[in-house]
């Protein structure tokens, strides 16, 4: 095994919740919007079928451990988890989290990524994140489904004592000792997130640890913590992005409204690649992505890489691990393990089987 450590991004999503079944319907998950999911061009690979059409359910731990076990079998060091803490009265999605915290036969290791932003209607005038368009349907429910705050530090010392019993696991991931936690969202908030980062790296050390690794996410600001991390597609953040780093396609619809965002699997992977190579930085880690294909969530609006194979995934995976290792860099994310509603997802499916997750050892075995 290299000593590049893969991490894939994994979604908790796949459970039914009280959250979902209020505001998408009762009993619905990701996999609604996987399963529904329509063509939107010739040869348009939709809808996505897991292997044998396992639409597994979260709140099982032998789902979970049935993930565990695959991710390691081929060469996955862990799982970077989502997390959804929106205040202390409101944060959700963490079955699957306690699962594998209270079950210490499930051999992953994993670490908490938060996506620190509220949660809003597409068709809300609410400045924000706009989460699952395809599902809002009529103009009915509230324009904002959870709202993201940060209150002072009573609040802050309370996500911090959620944190600390997954933090002190020997399986949460760590750098030098201190657990390893990620900020999807820095530049809104900069300066509370590093009030924040410093609260809790004091309350760590009076919990017995080190310290805490705070990490956010790359921004054009260069805002960061004690490191950074890339998340990939970030080029698919707008279409001024799109169209500065090499736009394919995109289609307007008659409406004038945007449609289709399509970009090629190698001018995508050509970025990343060509962004690590000519990083300065020790403090960043890099990463890499399987594939991206929002149809599920967006419809027609959908942001689509194009072109992607397992042999392609491979060739490049090494080169970013290659990279990684010349650099003595320790971490290499992917995007994802199960983003089945984002088409970026490492598990098997039925028309490439096991090869992307093959392509992953195979890529860690040459380095």
């Amino acid at each position: 095994m290299s000593d590049v450590k893969v991490i894939a991004n994994y979604l908790p999503q796949y459970h039914r919740m009280k959250e979902n079944d209020e505001w998408w319907g009762e009993g619905f998950t990701d996999w609604v919007g996987v399963k529904n999911a329509k063509p939107q061009f010739d040869g348009h690979n939709q809808p996505r079928v897991p292997l044998g059409g396992e639409y597994y359910s979260l709140d099982k731990p032998e789902a979970i451990k049935h993930q565990a076990e695959l991710a390691r079998k081929y060469g996955v060091y862990g799982f970077g988890i989502y997390h959804y803490w929106f205040s202390s009265k409101q944060h959700f999605m963490e079955t699957p989290a306690n699962i594998i915290y209270g079950d210490k036969s499930i051999k992953i290791n994993y670490m908490f990524i938060w996506d620190n932003t509220s949660w809003i209607r597409s068709w809300s005038a609410v400045k924000g994140n706009n989460w699952a368009p395809s599902f809002d349907g009529e103009k009915k429910g509230p324009e904002i489904l959870a709202e993201l705050k940060y209150g002072n530090e009573d609040e802050w010392r309370k996500h911090f004592e959620w944190l600390l019993p997954f933090f002190k696991d020997d399986r949460y991931i760590k750098i030098d000792g201190k657990p390893v936690f990620g900020f999807m969202r820095m530049n809104a908030d900069p300066e509370i997130i590093t009030a924040m980062a410093n609260y809790w790296d004091k309350l760590a050390v009076e919990a017995g640890l080190p310290g805490v690794c705070c990490m956010s996410k790359c921004t054009w600001k260069g805002v960061g913590l004690d490191y950074t991390f890339c998340y990939e597609p970030f080029q698919f953040n707008n279409k001024y992005e799109l169209m500065k780093h090499g736009l394919e396609e995109v289609i307007r619809r008659k409406s004038k409204s945007p449609g289709l965002c399509k970009r090629s699997y190698e001018t995508v992977w050509n970025d990343i690649l060509h962004t690590a190579k000519k990083c300065r930085n020790p403090k960043t880690f890099y990463s890499g992505v399987v594939g991206f294909d929002d149809t599920p969530r967006r419809g027609g609006k959908a942001r689509i890489i194009t072109g992607q194979t397992p042999e392609k995934f491979e060739e490049y995976l090494y080169q970013l691990l290659s990279v990684t290792k010349k650099q003595n860099k320790e971490l290499v994310f992917l995007t994802a393990w199960n983003e089945w509603g984002e088409g970026a997802y490492l598990e098997p499916d039925e028309s490439s089987g096991y090869a992307y997750l093959e392509a992953v050892k195979k890529a860690l075995d040459r380095l």
